[in-house]
């Protein structure tokens, strides 16, 4: 296993949410302390959604200065704006409705009543993501010499499904192999609502630092699975690897596959 990979077990599903909210409310204020501004990328599923409620609830979120912070999404269902199924929507109600963000930087994936179709909802994703990468290169003294596709991604938050599929990327289908781009059309997905939008496994592998959070015992196949270096086409998971950090923020059940001495515990 790769040295910046590190996976730490918590005793349960609300010690794991409070807990990964606690960090991440650190993180945005170290980033912001070094850097002004500080970039996450959210997910959905229960676990990713109990955290930005634990956020909104912690007294310490208001330390962080919200309108410096940039969200983007993993992936969301490609489906009407006010559905339950959005990705979205769940952030909103769980987190973003109660702090003061600048809406213009949260930016939304596309609902199928916005745009045409699946394509232009990418296309669009797409284009937000290198206009924001070519912003912050045009700011940066020390930028490289060409304009990177996407921006600085300081934590990407990602769920972790049963068949260890993450953001929308699923095992054996057309997503997890898709490359030279950013942002993905996802059709015919085996996890209800069919079609989707996600961002490729090289946009996600560009982030500063990764944590997969996964809870339950019906998640430790895919732990173990995606700790054990598994093809990434088949197992979407084990392909996750942030620039410098890549953290597996489990439960006690979701860690029944993983050999004690791999954990670091946390309570």
């Amino acid at each position: 296993m790769s040295k910046n990979v590190r996976i730490t077990p918590h005793p349960s599903f609300d010690v794991l949410a409070a807990t990964t909210a606690a960090r991440l409310i650190t993180r945005l204020l170290d980033v912001q302390s070094e850097r002004g501004e500080a970039t996450v990328v959210l997910t959905g599923g229960s676990v990713g959604i109990a955290t930005l409620r634990e956020i909104a609830q912690s007294p310490a979120h208001l330390a962080v200065d919200w309108s410096k912070v940039n969200f983007w999404f993993g992936d969301d269902r490609f489906v009407a704006a006010d559905s339950a199924d959005r990705n979205y929507g769940q952030a909103a109600e769980a987190l973003l409705n109660h702090i003061p963000v600048d809406p213009a930087r949260v930016h939304i994936m596309a609902a199928s009543d916005e745009v045409a179709d699946l394509d232009e909802a990418v296309a669009r994703y797409a284009a937000e993501l290198a206009d924001a990468a070519r912003q912050e290169w045009e700011n940066d003294d020390a930028s490289p010499a060409e304009a990177p596709v996407v921006p600085r991604f300081d934590v990407l938050l990602l769920g972790l499904g049963p068949d260890a599929h993450i953001a929308s990327l699923f095992p054996e289908m057309a997503g997890i192999r898709t490359k030279g781009c950013s942002v993905v059309g996802v059709h015919n997905s085996p996890k209800p609502p069919p079609t989707r939008v996600s961002l490729t496994l090289e946009t996600i592998n560009s982030a500063q630092e990764i944590w997969i959070v996964a809870a339950g015992a019906d998640k430790a196949a895919a732990v173990g699975l995606g700790l054990a270096g598994a093809n990434a086409f088949q197992v979407p998971a084990s392909g996750a690897r942030g620039v410098n950090k890549t953290m597996w923020l489990i439960d006690e059940a979701a860690a029944a596959k993983v050999p004690s001495a791999l954990m670091r515990r946390e309570h």
